[in-house]
Parts: structure tokens; C-alpha cells; sequence
């Protein structure tokens, strides 16, 4: 039986590999050389593949704007199935998107942060489909962690998914605005900060 098993489980390795390294790989042209100047020919030849392999993966470099949604919202599930049961919900929210964050440092979410004049509308446009997406799976994940006598728990679990996500959009955009000026970040990680922000202005010794 094992011998029957190896095969397909070497071959999904090698196709998560290889979807690694794409990635990987825009990530840095992108940076290195920008949206525009950078072809897929360029990424495939990274990941040691064919064009027509690159196609099988992805549908267009486009597609390779920002990380893998499915991807991410998978390790946020996780990250957030691990937080205790009575936390605060906007603070195990915040703590899972932190915790989903670390593994997609080096991914185009990275290059998000820099100003991407050339290819603005297209990211912005797949940003807000993506984040919009997301936040309605977020928000069934935040329901089901509230009490089931929760006041208005459905509007309770939009209200705190929307609002970490636009923290995490906040601090794209920021970041773009402020290197764009050649203002460099210092201090705490920008997404720590920003939910710090965030849960200030929800305190209620708020003003």
C-alpha cells in the first residue's frame, strides 16, 4: 500500500512547491522590478517551470497580485480556532490576523506596501473584491464564537470583522502613501500598531 500512496503524495508536494516559488517569485520581481516589467516568462523562469506550466497554477500574472486568499483564510480559521473561547472577540480576531500575517511576509502582500503607480487600479480593485470576500467568511467565524444570547450577534459579528480588516487596509495604504513620501516605518510592526489603534477607539473610556 505505501508504495501506491508515495507517488501521489510526492507529486502534491511538488505542485505546493512550485506554487510556492511562484509566488515567491512575483513577490520579488514585482519589487525588484516592477508589475510592468515583469513577465511571466520572468516568474516561471524563477520557479524553474514552463509558461504553460505557470498557466496551470495561475489564470494571469494579475492573479498573483495578492496572496493566495483561500491560503490565508485558512491559517486566519486555524489561528483563530486556537484562541481561547472567552477572549474578547475583536481582540481574537486581531491576534489570528497577526498569527495568518507572519507566513505571507514574502508574499506580493509585501509589495502592496510600496507605491505601485503602475498597477494601481488593478490592485485596488482585487483588493476590495478580496477583502470583501473575506470579511463575510470572517464574519461566520465570528458568529459562531459569540454567545448564542448575544444582542444582535450577526450585525456584533459583521461589525468586528469589517473592522479588522479595515485596520489591515489601513495599514496598506498608509504604508504606500507614507514610502511614497520617503517616510520610512519605525517602531512596532504597522498591523500590531493599527490594531492597538483599533482597539482603542472601541475601549469604553474612548472619548
Amino acid at each position: 500500500m505505501p508504495s501506491e500512496i508515495t507517488p501521489a503524495g510526492l507529486r502534491e508536494r511538488k505542485k505546493e512547491e512550485t506554487r510556492r516559488l511562484l509566488l515567491e517569485g512575483a513577490a520579488r520581481l514585482f519589487k525588484e522590478r516592477g508589475f510592468e516589467a515583469t513577465t511571466v516568462a520572468d516568474i516561471a523562469a524563477y520557479a524553474n517551470v514552463s509558461v504553460r506550466t505557470f498557466f496551470r497554477y495561475f489564470d494571469s500574472k494579475e492573479a498573483l497580485l495578492l496572496p493566495d486568499g483561500v491560503e490565508i483564510f485558512a491559517y486566519v480559521e486555524n489561528a483563530l480556532s486556537r484562541r481561547p473561547a472567552d477572549e474578547e472577540p475583536l481582540d481574537a480576531v486581531c491576534s489570528a490576523l497577526l498569527a495568518a500575517a507572519e507566513p505571507f511576509s514574502a508574499s506580493t502582500l509585501t509589495a502592496l506596501g510600496h507605491p505601485l503607480e503602475d498597477i494601481e487600479n488593478v490592485v485596488t480593485a482585487r483588493l476590495v473584491q478580496a477583502f470583501s470576500d473575506f470579511e463575510e467568511r470572517l464574519t461566520g467565524l465570528v458568529h459562531r464564537r459569540l454567545p448564542p444570547d448575544t444582542p444582535d450577534a450577526d450585525l456584533k459579528a459583521a461589525v468586528i470583522a469589517c473592522a479588522a480588516l479595515s485596520a489591515v487596509r489601513a495599514v496598506l495604504r498608509t504604508r504606500r502613501a507614507r514610502r511614497a513620501s520617503g517616510i520610512t516605518d519605525t517602531g512596532p510592526a504597522p498591523l500590531l500598531r493599527a490594531f492597538g489603534i483599533l482597539r482603542e477607539i472601541g475601549s469604553p473610556q474612548h472619548p
